[in-house]
């Protein structure tokens, strides 16, 4: 495992060339110490280690686990240990392998999978790797990709093709959690609601109308990212804030409810409102993590036989072949997920990156590592 110390705070425009017999430093991105804030600072290069892989970092994504650890609230300050380089999804090239790695090359352009399992505990040995009782995540429990360089374990690499847009390789984390929650039922013909329009909302717009869903509404109360989940293929858009979900109904001429329901936005008014919307045998999946417990109809969910499906990361490794297969066979869903993508920074501006992304006036945004 790459090491998790040794992250020290220097002037980045100094950064040693790599003297014989001595690490270079690296310009990274860390949580350096228990409170709110992040600093970028110069870290010793890392190395691999027994089953690992070196990426040199070209695009990193920011996600809301980066803002909470930026924010440093009850979650994070429980959660993490620092000093910590922080990000976890990206995409880049590798640059050196341990000695017993023969599944993954120098020069291959590969994305990651965040999740460090541990491949011994019963979900683990089942397929079910998704839900190891061991997880490590990377840039949670050790260091992450914002950062000119990563180390994962050569079993966490996903290899991309060589003419994958960069910045659509380095959103593959979250289009895995859109995918997972999207294909969690049989979805072809049925009426799908969305609830919340953040990026992995509309990329589940997007792959459920790619994987033939019939009617496909999106609602949010940002007029902005509703405008994204229109773009990126949704048939109805609500801003829930103004109108009601049965009004979509009534556009699209639905004489029942949904059919299928994607929750993401983690809001108990819309889960209320999903709830009360869906078709009698409806299906549920929730990704949406809520800010606090909230109470459910739970006599509603009894009498229309729901189904309420809880959603965790991606399988690994079904939703990463599934990914690739949908984007090599469709240049429009790939149209779609870069859509998302509205803010790009290079990693020196970093704080601007992230107030773009607390605004909420954007998708998805990326940071670019590639110029050091």
């Amino acid at each position: 495992m790459a090491s998790q110390t040794g992250l020290r705070h220097t002037d980045p425009t100094a950064r040693s060339q790599g003297a014989p017999g001595r690490l270079r430093s690296v310009r990274a991105l860390a949580k350096t110490s228990a409170g709110p804030g992040l600093e970028l600072i110069d870290a010793p290069e890392p190395t691999v280690g027994h089953g690992e892989v070196k990426i040199k970092v070209w695009r990193a994504g920011l996600c809301g686990t980066d803002l909470h650890l930026e924010s440093w609230d009850d979650w994070a300050a429980a959660t993490v240990q620092t000093p910590l380089i922080i990000g976890h999804e990206f995409y880049g090239e590798v640059v050196d392998v341990a000695d017993d790695v023969t599944s993954v090359r120098v020069g291959q352009r590969v994305s990651g999978e965040g999740h460090v399992v541990c491949n011994e505990c019963r979900n683990c040995r089942a397929g079910r790797r998704q839900l190891c009782i061991r997880t490590s995540s990377v840039g949670v429990n050790r260091n992450g990709a914002f950062a000119d360089y990563v180390v994962i374990p050569a079993s966490n690499v996903w290899i991309q093709p060589d003419d994958l847009d960069p910045d659509v390789g380095a959103v593959f984390d979250p289009f895995g959690n859109a995918t997972h929650t999207t294909l969690s039922f049989p979805i072809a013909g049925e009426d799908v609601l969305v609830t919340g329009a953040g990026p992995i909302g509309v990329m589940s717009a997007a792959i459920a109308k790619h994987v033939g869903a019939r009617h496909v509404v999106v609602t949010d109360v940002s007029d902005y990212r509703l405008e994204l989940a229109k773009a990126a293929g949704a048939d109805v858009v609500v801003n829930v804030a103004r109108d009601r979900i049965s009004s979509a109904q009534q556009q699209l001429g639905m004489r029942e409810g949904f059919d299928i329901a994607l929750e993401m936005s983690g809001n108990a008014a819309a889960v209320s409102e999903l709830i009360d919307n869906m078709n009698h045998g409806g299906r549920i999946a929730m990704l949406g993590l809520p800010a606090e417990q909230f109470a459910i109809d739970w006599g509603r969910v009894i009498t229309h036989m729901l189904a309420i499906k809880g959603i965790y990361g991606r399988e690994m490794y079904d939703t990463w072949y599934a990914m690739s297969a949908m984007l090599q066979s469709s240049a429009a869903l790939e149209a779609a997920v870069k859509s998302v993508i509205t803010h790009r920074f290079p990693a020196e501006q970093w704080a601007d990156a992230f107030a773009a992304a607390r605004s909420g006036q954007c998708g998805k945004v990326v940071m670019d590592w590639s110029q050091n």
